[in-house]
């Protein structure tokens, strides 16, 4: 676990500091694999990749890569994630598009890395294995994905679980990688695509946000953005004692590691501290089932909701950073949510798409149809069909046309 989170839990909690040394003492010593970045990392360009190797994908040559990237605070890192080239050739116009997936919630503990379950290792759940969903209609398309693990999820360090800036970084550096990744015949300066639903949404949408300002070289052809959580303030509310609880918990993880500023372990009782620790252990099925509808005032020291503190300094500045959907994407964007989505609240997509389309974007919005039965679960398999289908009308020319106004 990040040395800032132990201390911060056992100036906490003396339970959850000591599991947090029964944790560590118990663990293997990190072996220097694959997933062990250089020390000092080294100089570079976001992007390049550190070191890469070959990985395992049904339909598709897969390379794992690490490559530099930039945290929230504008730190370099190092990032993992994997280049699947598919043996489908493209017969598109120009040369094969790159799309960038930004992955749904795979947890927080580094087995859980989606670099890893989709080569058939690291142990995931059943959740962190299914990303193929998305990838594999893009892959029967003839395009290549560069998929990301985000920052600390497989590498040191705690995920920073959707904390904007991060997020949108390590995507669109994950085109970069792919594109300087050497012998994959993948041109330098191709069409580009993101795509991502949940989690993912959030990062896509980070990441054609961003795009302009931070890579403006990639020639962006559109974006698909599924159910994402755009506002972090209203999920607050809304996961707070719902069964999804436990993605409040890594929440609250990320945010404490990429805003350490926000002191969030400070403000929690002991079971809130040892929820802390356990978060950082889990993937997303363990998550649901081990915090399904925790209450966020039975976790802190004042009996206060989590809600309640993002009224208040430093938690309203954060929180403003972390909101997506303040700048303009310049590439055409599909926005898409279920109405009654479970997890990430209908209005946070709609809301986002009139945002955008406040600031002159070319944005659709379209409501996904899922059963009433878990629809954010559901609605994820209709969500990947229609992220292939746009992108695909993106890299063939076709026009994108805006419904801003119409919904």
């Amino acid at each position: 676990m990040h040395v800032s989170v132990k201390r911060g839990l056992a100036a906490t909690s003396v339970v959850a500091a000591v599991l947090a040394v029964v944790t560590v003492a118990s663990s293997p010593a990190v072996a220097a694999d694959f997933y062990t970045p250089p020390s000092p990392l080294p100089a570079g360009q976001n992007g390049d990749v550190i070191k890469s190797q070959a990985s395992t994908y049904n339909g598709a040559t897969a390379t794992r890569v690490m490559y530099l990237s930039r945290d929230a605070k504008n730190k370099a890192i190092a990032v993992t994630g994997t280049v699947l080239v598919p043996t489908k050739p493209w017969s598109g116009p120009g040369p094969r598009p790159i799309v960038a997936y930004s992955p749904f919630t795979s947890g927080m503990a580094d087995h859980c890395a989606p670099s890893k379950t989709l080569a058939g290792e690291g142990g995931g759940d059943i959740a962190s294995q299914t990303h193929s969903l998305f990838i594999n209609p893009l892959l029967e398309r003839g395009i290549a994905v560069a998929q990301t693990d985000y920052q600390g999820l497989g590498t040191p360090g705690e995920h920073t679980y959707v904390v904007r800036a991060s997020e949108a970084h390590t995507v669109l550096d994950v085109i970069r990688a792919a594109q300087r990744l050497p012998g994959t015949g993948l041109a330098p300066n191709g069409p580009v695509g993101i795509t991502g639903y949940s989690q993912g949404g959030g990062g896509s949408a980070a990441a054609v946000e961003l795009a302009p300002e931070y890579a403006p070289e990639l020639d962006v052809k559109g974006a698909y953005v599924g159910a994402p959580p755009a506002d972090k303030a209203v999920l607050a509310k809304s996961l707070d004692g719902a069964y999804a609880f436990g993605f409040l918990g890594f929440a609250l993880v990320g945010i404490n590691t990429a805003y350490p500023e926000t002191r969030l372990v400070a403000l929690a009782n002991e079971a809130g501290a040892d929820l802390f620790v356990q978060a950082t252990q889990v993937c997303t099925m363990d998550a649901i089932f081990k915090f399904a509808f925790k209450q966020s005032s039975s976790l802190t020291k004042d009996g206060k909701p989590v809600s309640a503190y993002l009224t208040q300094e430093p938690f309203t500045t954060v929180i403003k950073d972390m909101r997506i959907g303040l700048r303009k994407p310049t590439a055409p964007t599909l926005v898409e949510h279920a109405p009654l989505d479970d997890i990430v609240p209908y209005g946070q997509g709609k809301q986002l798409a009139k945002d955008w389309c406040g600031l002159g974007a070319n944005v659709q919005f379209r409501d996904l149809l899922a059963l009433p039965l878990l629809p954010h679960v559901f609605a994820a398999q209709p969500a990947a069909g229609n992220s292939a289908a746009w992108l695909g009308d993106r890299f063939a020319g076709k026009t994108a046309t805006p419904n801003c106004g119409k919904f």
